[in-house]
């Protein structure tokens, strides 16, 4: 499940053509690594608070012990900011599997002119066929979700192979090492290099930035308290490695990158890519089936998270309509009303790609920033707090090394947050404004007031309290006969 709900070679390789604009090459790979760096130390803070207090509403549930006094307001914050990251990354997966099959179309139809609504139409099958999975397929998950998250690493793996064996079978050849590790180029008229490289670690972020994925499962698997760290741990690890393998593999395969800004397959850019290192549109073809099959398997990891998400602020009535969203279904042994909600929302978000793409990539740009915000609201409270709120767990990390790294943490989602909204080019004009400020700041004020009716209308912040020191759910206190419920159909006495 962990590397389902990360998937990052997949998301990272949807990206990879845009951020060769952020300093080709090299901007990619040395960000990547930033990021990983960087996410590493999120990822060590997310999995003490796991350890100490595993619930599947995470950070939502963690920011309301580690905040204190303030702990209602903040854990509202953390849990919506959370739950709007998931969709938007919802959306942006989806996004990119519709263009891969529109791209998949093209690359034997070179004179295909795209028009937004087929992409739109794509989207939507892709949207719900996903969905009707998750929703109907609950008791086979469970069994499967191990050989999906195998079929994810082989599809990686043969992906990465065919793209680093064929340039040498074909004639095609490959890239330079200065191409590859030491030619900066920066084109998004950023006068600075240094700059226009942080804004470039956004892709790496985007691939290798959801840690908290696995935490969304704490009340669903044995012993959450220490398989959750070891659930990071793997997610982290394979990821990064996956991911950078697979761009040395892409990047090595570029001998002409003109030629994949101007490549006449319409839909992923990636495609461009997959092109130039086969030679033939028949291998173009293959590898863009299998990166279409990584999609719809990485879409059942992130509709599984996001919908766990909304049912874990519908049961603590932080959400409109929270008695029918909180309804576990009998039959089909899942939050199905809270999953069914999600889909509706990806579609919308969708929908609005028809009529404008940028605003469109405004609310995917906003995921790494809603995901960060989230993290921060539970890690930075409890290093202000010192760490007092919360009884440790299998894995805490001593003082000299938890305030080190989880301070680091802080600094970079406070930091590269403001970074991620600048433009990506310059000079800045209507169509290539970064409008994931406007995103991330008007998302913020409606949930001000949404919060300000609420919070004396029922939400009084997260009422399911577990004891860390168990190594099973126990001690769950201030339940509703609903929440008692939906807990014995899990089988949580």
């Amino acid at each position: 499940m962990a590397v389902l709900s990360d998937n990052a070679w997949g998301a990272g390789g949807g990206s990879l053509v845009l951020a060769l604009y952020n300093g080709g090459g090299p901007g990619v790979m040395y960000g990547l690594i930033a990021a990983v760096l960087f996410y590493a130390t999120i990822a060590a803070s997310l999995a003490e608070l796991a350890s100490a207090l595993p619930s599947s509403a995470n950070v939502y549930h963690w920011s309301s012990v580690t905040a204190g006094k303030y702990g209602k307001v903040v854990s509202f914050y953390a849990g919506w900011w959370n739950f709007l990251a998931w969709i938007f990354g919802t959306s942006s997966t989806s996004l990119f599997a519709a263009e891969t099959i529109i791209a998949l179309y093209s690359t034997y139809h070179p004179e295909y002119a795209l028009q937004r609504w087929h992409i739109f139409i794509c989207y939507v099958v892709v949207t719900w066929i996903n969905l009707s999975i998750v929703l109907f397929g609950q008791r086979f998950l469970a069994r499967t979700v191990t050989a999906m998250g195998v079929l994810l690493m082989l599809l990686c793996l043969i992906t990465t192979l065919v793209l680093a064996i064929m340039p040498s079978q074909t004639g095609q050849g490959y890239a330079s090492n200065s191409f590859v590790w030491t030619d900066f180029q920066n084109l998004t008229g950023w006068s600075s290099n240094g700059f226009v490289f942080l804004m470039g670690i956004l892709n790496g972020a985007y691939a290798i930035g959801t840690p908290d994925g696995v935490c969304h499962l704490c009340e669903e698997i044995p012993n959450p308290r220490r398989n959750i760290p070891y659930g990071i741990l793997a997610q982290m690890t394979i990821g990064a490695i996956s991911t950078f393998v697979f761009y040395i593999a892409a990047l090595y395969a570029v001998t002409d990158l003109n030629a994949v800004f101007e490549s006449t397959i319409v839909g992923l850019p990636l495609a461009a890519m997959f092109q130039q290192a086969m030679g033939t549109s028949g291998g173009t073809f293959g590898l863009l089936f299998l990166f279409l099959l990584d999609q719809f398997v990485n879409l059942l990891g992130a509709y599984i998270t996001a919908g766990r998400m909304l049912w874990t602020l519908a049961r603590d009535d932080a959400t409109p309509f929270s008695p029918w969203l909180r309804q576990v279904s009998p039959q089909w042994r899942n939050p199905f009303h809270a999953q069914l909600v999600c889909g509706v929302l990806v579609t919308i978000v969708g929908a609005i790609y028809v009529g404008n793409a940028t605003a469109f990539t405004a609310f995917v740009g906003s995921f790494a920033i809603f995901t960060c915000a989230s993290y921060c609201a539970a890690i930075l409270p409890h290093i202000l707090s010192g760490r007092k709120n919360l009884r440790p767990g299998p894995f805490w990390m001593p003082d000299s090394i938890a305030y080190p790294v989880s301070g680091t943490a802080c600094a970079y989602i406070i930091v590269f947050s403001v970074i991620y909204m600048f433009p990506y080019v310059n000079p800045v004009d209507a169509e290539t404004m970064n409008y994931a400020v406007a995103m991330t700041g008007g998302c913020t004020i409606l949930l001000t007031l949404w919060y300000l009716y609420k919070r004396t209308r029922g939400y009084e912040g997260p009422n399911v309290v577990l004891d860390a020191r168990d190594d099973i759910l126990k001690g769950v206190v201030g339940l509703t006969a609903e929440q008692e419920k939906a807990l014995r159909m899990r089988g949580i006495n």
